[in-house]
C-alpha cells in the first residue's frame, strides 16, 4: 500500500521565543502573516499561528490582531490551513512572598477567553493543550475542566482541535477524554519533544508515544531547538507527520541564524524527499485529516 503524503506544518513566531534572539522573529500581524504566506509557498501545509504585542513582542491574546493577521493570509491564501493557537492564558507565575498570587507574566484566565478568537474567526484547526508542567519560571496550567470546556467550544465552532502532548500524562488524559467522548476520533496530534521537563527528544520516547495513540490518529512530532531537523527524519520513519519554524528553533543549522521559517520549511521539505517521502498540499492535507 502507498504511504500517504507527509503534512508539513510551519510554526511562525510562539510566544516564547525573543526578538532579542533572532533580528528576522515576526511580531506585527503584517510580519507573521508574511511569514505564513511564504512558508505556504516553501511547503508547508498548515500554519500555525500566534500573535504578539507590536509594541513588545510579547505574546497577545488581542482579538483585533488575530483578526488582522487572519485577513492577511486569507486575502492572499484561501487554501493554506490556519492553525491558531490556544495556548495563550494557561501560564501562572507564583510570586516568591505570596506562591498562590500571581505575579508579573501570569497569564492564566478563563477556558471561554482562550477559545474566544477561534469561536469568532473559525479556522480550520486550533490547538488545544494538555499539559500541566513547567515552563520556564512559569506553571502552565491546563486543568481537565478547562480543558473539556475548550473542547467542547472549539467542536461547536466546528474547528478541529490539534491535541499537544508533552508528557506520556498527557495521553493517558488524551486517551480518558477520548473514552469519555469529550474528545471525538479520528483524533489530530502533536508531540512536543524537547521542551525541558517535558518529553525527552530521542527515538525510545517518541516509539512510546506513538505505541499509545489509537490506530486512526493522524499524528506529527516536533523537536525544539537543535532536535528539530532530527525529529522531521524521525517522525517521517515512524509514519507521522511534521513541523518546523521559528516558534520552536532559529537556527537553520549549527551556528548559523535561519533567514526565516521559508527557509526551515525548505530544509524539511527536502529532507523528507531525501527519505523517499512526498509532501502534502492543503488540498490533500484537509483529505488526510478529514476537515471541510
Amino acid at each position: 500500500m502507498a504511504r500517504k503524503r507527509t503534512i508539513l506544518t510551519c510554526a511562525v513566531t510562539g510566544n516564547l521565543t525573543q526578538p532579542s534572539q533572532h533580528p528576522g522573529l515576526p511580531t506585527t500581524p503584517e510580519q507573521i502573516a508574511r511569514a505564513a504566506l511564504d512558508a505556504a509557498a516553501a511547503g508547508a501545509a498548515i500554519v500555525h499561528l500566534h500573535v504578539r504585542d507590536p509594541a513588545t513582542g510579547r505574546g497577545s491574546m488581542e482579538f483585533a490582531l488575530y483578526k488582522e493577521l487572519h485577513d492577511r493570509i486569507r486575502n492572499e491564501n484561501r487554501t493554506v490551513i490556519l492553525n491558531f493557537t490556544t495556548g495563550e492564558g494557561g501560564r501562572f507565575v507564583p510570586s516568591e512572598e505570596d506562591p498562590k498570587v500571581a505575579a508579573p507574566g501570569s497569564t492564566l484566565c478563563a477556558p471561554e477567553l482562550r477559545v474566544s478568537h477561534v469561536e469568532r474567526l473559525r479556522p480550520e484547526v486550533c490547538t488545544l493543550d494538555f499539559n500541566t508542567m513547567w515552563s520556564g519560571q512559569a506553571a502552565v496550567i491546563n486543568s481537565p475542566r478547562n480543558v473539556g470546556i475548550m473542547a467542547e467550544r472549539i467542536y461547536a465552532a466546528g474547528v478541529k482541535p490539534e491535541v499537544e502532548l508533552f508528557g506520556t500524562g498527557d495521553v493517558h488524559m488524551m486517551l480518558h477524554f477520548l473514552e469519555q467522548g469529550i474528545l471525538k476520533g479520528p483524533l489530530m496530534a502533536q508531540i512536543v519533544m524537547g521542551v525541558r521537563y517535558g518529553a525527552v527528544a530521542n527515538t525510545e520516547t517518541l516509539q512510546y508515544f506513538v505505541s499509545q495513540l489509537p490506530k486512526d490518529t493522524e499524528w506529527a512530532a516536533f523537536g525544539i531547538g537543535r532536535h528539530e531537523f532530527p525529529m522531521v527524519a524521525q517522525s517521517w520513519l515512524l509514519g507521522g507527520h511534521a513541523r518546523v519554524g521559528m516558534e520552536d528553533n532559529l537556527y537553520i543549522r549549527r551556528g548559523e541564524l535561519c533567514r526565516d521559517n521559508a527557509q526551515l520549511v525548505a530544509k524539511a521539505v527536502s529532507l523528507i524527499d531525501h527519505l523517499g517521502g512526498e509532501i502534502a498540499s492543503p488540498r490533500e492535507a484537509r483529505d488526510i485529516l478529514g476537515l471541510a
